[in-house]
């Protein structure tokens, strides 16, 4: 029975101390972003928490909102409720998913770094999410360039006024599920310390971010524009993220890659990036339309 001072509510920019007290005190944490991040996630994204009177007991954030997908951007548990971690999830999920169907969410994904250690991975199968793809995992050690790429590409820091063009390099490049809208490219722009375009002749033909947390960097997205494929404009941008990681003097350079995406593993390879044991995965949860009211 549910303790009747036990409640779920809307969470919002003014809970950013509990959900920051939660993430510092407990292990039972799923966070698919960066400290820097949170603020945001809580002012444009659906996400709630269960709370015990005043107390933050668990919460479920989503991310990347751009119908018809949505990604669980985070979700924890206090120390004291680990027992019942997956209580608080079907609770959580029922709230929260009605609210993403209502602006249009029909698949709602989750990552994981680990199929084989992930310990949401189970509990999700058997909450209606289903298998749906395999990531790669690749690390470097060192910050060794094999090129720079084309010299006459012109990378230089990201604008608000390119997020139209960089839109257009999302529907090119990448399925439904993979795409950044502009809110998402403003949201990346203020909280990552690294994100470039990459100009040829005038033209935006790629982009590039990256971030470092606890020492390590994470190369998180690299896109060219289709049409000039095979012009060595991801070397370009792969050779500047390499020297930003150098300049941040990180232990490790680490990515996630789709397992079919075949260009990418052999720019990966190329730049001395080791393909990792371990493989990520991808799940998704089918959403019914919104009811009419």
């Amino acid at each position: 029975m549910q303790p009747a001072s036990q409640h779920v509510r809307p969470l919002t920019s003014c809970d950013l101390a509990h959900v920051q007290k939660l993430l510092f005190f407990s292990d039972y944490v799923y966070q698919r972003f960066t400290p820097q991040e949170l603020p945001l996630l809580l002012e444009h994204y659906p996400a709630c928490g269960l709370f015990h009177a005043e107390h933050l007991e668990s919460f479920l954030l989503s991310q990347a909102l751009n119908p018809p997908v949505a990604w669980i951007g985070g979700f924890g548990v206090s120390w004291g409720e680990h027992r019942h971690a997956f209580d608080h999830l079907d609770r959580l999920l029922d709230y929260l998913q009605p609210r993403l169907q209502a602006r249009g969410v029909r698949q709602l994904y989750y990552s994981g770094n680990d199929q084989e250690q992930d310990w949401l991975r189970t509990p999700l199968l058997r909450r209606g999410f289903a298998p749906h793809s395999l990531l790669y995992a690749y690390d470097k050690f060192d910050y060794q360039i094999p090129t720079h790429g084309n010299q006459a590409v012109h990378v230089r820091s990201v604008q608000s006024s390119d997020f139209e063009a960089l839109c257009e390099i999302e529907r090119l490049c990448f399925a439904p599920l993979w795409r950044y809208d502009a809110l998402a490219f403003a949201d990346i722009a203020a909280t990552h310390p690294y994100f470039v375009v990459a100009e040829l002749a005038g033209r935006i033909v790629g982009y590039q971010f990256n971030t470092v947390d606890e020492g390590y960097g994470y190369l998180i997205r690299i896109a060219v524009h289709p049409a000039f494929n095979g012009q060595g404009i991801g070397a370009r941008l792969m050779a500047e993220a390499i020297n930003f990681f150098a300049r941040e003097r990180v232990r490790r350079i680490m990515l996630n890659t789709q397992e079919d995406n075949r260009r990418a593993h052999r720019l990966y390879e190329w730049f001395g990036f080791v393909r990792m044991p371990q493989r990520g995965f991808i799940l998704c949860k089918e959403l019914p339309p919104a009811c009419a009211s």
